[in-house]
């Protein structure tokens, strides 16, 4: 039986890589709004922002940021598959399934997750091309920080579409929940400058956490305890993989 469950999830997971690598406008599309940020904006204010502390520039501060960004957007929209699997007919054949229905999240939320991580690398390709200098190496630890990061906001996309029928309306929807969840995380602006409502607003947001945790390891400061970012986003995974397992156990086939 574990067998089953084990080769589903191993299938779930290769048909998101398949589905990832044969899209090569989402590949392109996805880093369109990092480079743009990288190159323009973080060029341009470069030498005007001022960061407290010093020894970090503001390209260098906020390249973490741009990476939480590429593995929120990259991981909450790989819910729209459940909506176009259920359009397509395709979620019906894999509900009737002779396996678990969380065993088959978990295939799609570690294939998602796993598109998330490689177009996370391929964003710090591109900042590194643009002379931003990181610590290369902790990039093992970062690997595996973007895919915990990743899991759990495909498993809360998941969650979302499950609720949907509509592609439009679950883009709506994301987008309604994702751009405060990138602008209060502190990837754009220290926490530490941010009036008192929005930094409390800001403990709040899962992403304050793993941008946090990805500063910590590319440039070597972070205003929050690794292990306190480490023990947040893992709840926060474990949450969300329990409410993608219920929503989609509701599904009617």
């Amino acid at each position: 039986m574990m067998h089953h469950e084990l080769t589903a999830i191993y299938f779930m997971w290769k048909r998101e890589l398949i589905r990832f690598y044969r899209s090569k406008s989402r590949i392109i599309g996805s880093l369109g709004m990092p480079f743009f940020l990288l190159a323009v904006v973080g060029a341009s204010l470069n030498g005007v922002f001022q960061l407290p502390g010093g020894g970090t520039n503001y390209l260098q501060f906020m390249t973490p940021g741009i990476l939480g960004m590429v593995l929120l957007f990259g991981s909450v929209f790989s819910g729209v598959i459940v909506i176009m699997d259920r359009q397509f007919g395709f979620l019906k054949e894999t509900l009737v399934a002779p396996v678990s229905r969380t065993s088959i999240v978990i295939g799609k939320s570690l294939g998602g997750a796993t598109t998330a991580v490689i177009q996370g690398l391929l964003m710090l390709i591109i900042a590194l091309l643009l002379g931003v200098q990181l610590d290369l190496a902790n990039m093992v630890s970062v690997i595996l920080l973007m895919a915990l990061v990743s899991t759990a906001f495909v498993s809360l996309g998941i969650a979302l579409a499950c609720t949907m029928e509509d592609m439009h309306g679950f883009q709506l929807i994301s987008n309604f929940l994702i751009m405060p969840m990138f602008f209060l995380s502190g990837a754009m602006f220290p926490l530490s400058t941010a009036p008192e409502p929005v930094r409390l607003i800001s403990y709040i947001d899962p992403l304050t956490y793993a941008v946090e945790a990805l500063r910590f390891f590319l440039i070597g400061s972070s205003s929050i305890p690794l292990l306190t970012c480490i023990g947040v986003l893992s709840g926060f995974l474990i949450a969300c993989t329990l409410a993608a397992s219920y929503m989609f156990g509701k599904i009617e086939s």
